[in-house]
């Protein structure tokens, strides 16, 4: 599995210049969530994670704060993921990368357990029910939105929000990983049905399985601040919004409906948050929020 955290980095190094303060240990577990928040939703248990930090310029390590935070930020987040990191690669590339900035990424080895088969939505079926693991913020997807609402504010991402923190501080809150929480459910008798982060597209990801089903999500995790932020600043509509961000949905797990409470309760023992959601029903594919009229329908979804 490899992936890449895109253009959250941007956003730290002008926070950076802006505050006096770093986040790149924070930003290291973003870069680390976009790997085994992935690789684990085949009902996989990561094992190796490596890196690759590409720079325009080899100075960019001589600021010995974000080069030691940033090290010190992978391995946590490889140690909190149960996985050991394998090393990797750190190209200075000029004439390629330009500017000060750090683009990150990595792959992982994951193992499904013995015994286990991939999941992979091919068992979804109607009366499963929605288990949901709320996010923390932003995650790992919506950072060139992000830079876009502030580039387009008077304070930019020293903006203060209704708590009165940054949209910068509050925009590189760490992304939470999931693996704990599918190591646990691999170590149950839960056989879960799909699982998958809700990044990228929002709740259109939960799309992705085969089968011709309705998704329906009654009880809502709390949008956090800065989403909320986020979209009424860009103008998007309830449904725009829940397609483009995570608001609030952090993780998602489709379980047979006698699995549902115990699900809940292992995410909650590996120390999560998680809450039954929804059911699965009858009917044409479809993603819907009944309490904000919102209706994806099954060919909404493009992921090339």
């Amino acid at each position: 599995m490899t992936e890449g955290l895109g253009t959250k980095s941007v956003i730290a190094e002008r926070f950076l210049e802006l505050s006096g303060v770093s986040r790149f240990a924070d930003l290291a577990v973003d870069a680390v969530a976009s790997i085994v928040n992935d690789v684990v939703s085949v009902g996989a248990k990561p094992l190796v994670v490596t890196a690759y930090f590409a720079t325009g310029d080899a100075a960019w390590y001589e600021d010995e704060r974000k080069s030691l935070e940033l090290l010190s930020g992978w391995q946590r987040a490889c140690e909190e993921s149960g996985a050991v990191w394998g090393g990797g690669e750190s190209p200075a590339l000029p004439g390629l990368l330009t500017g000060a900035g750090i683009e990150l990424g990595g792959n992982a080895l994951a193992l499904v357990p013995p015994g286990r088969r991939p999941v992979l939505g091919e068992e979804v079926r109607p009366g499963d029910r929605i288990v949901v693991l709320p996010g923390s913020g932003l995650h790992t997807n919506g950072a060139s939105l992000a830079r876009h609402v502030a580039a387009g504010l008077p304070s930019g991402l020293m903006t203060a929000l209704p708590s009165g923190r940054t949209l910068g501080a509050a925009l590189l809150d760490p992304s939470v990983l999931y693996p704990a929480f599918v190591r646990a459910l691999l170590d149950s008798p839960v056989v879960p049905h799909f699982l998958n982060p809700i990044t990228g597209h929002g709740l259109l990801k939960m799309l992705r399985p085969s089968a011709d089903v309705r998704y329906v999500l009654d009880v809502l995790p709390d949008v956090p601040e800065v989403l909320d932020f986020l979209a009424s600043s860009s103008g998007m509509s309830p449904s725009e919004a829940y397609a483009t961000l995570n608001m609030g949905f952090g993780y998602v797990a489709v379980v047979s409906a006698d699995d549902a409470d115990r699900t809940v309760e292992i995410a909650r023992g590996a120390g999560y948050e998680a809450f039954v959601a929804g059911e699965v029903v009858a009917g044409d594919k479809s993603v819907s929020v009944p309490s904000l009229g919102i209706v994806y329908g099954g060919d909404e979804l493009q992921i090339s």
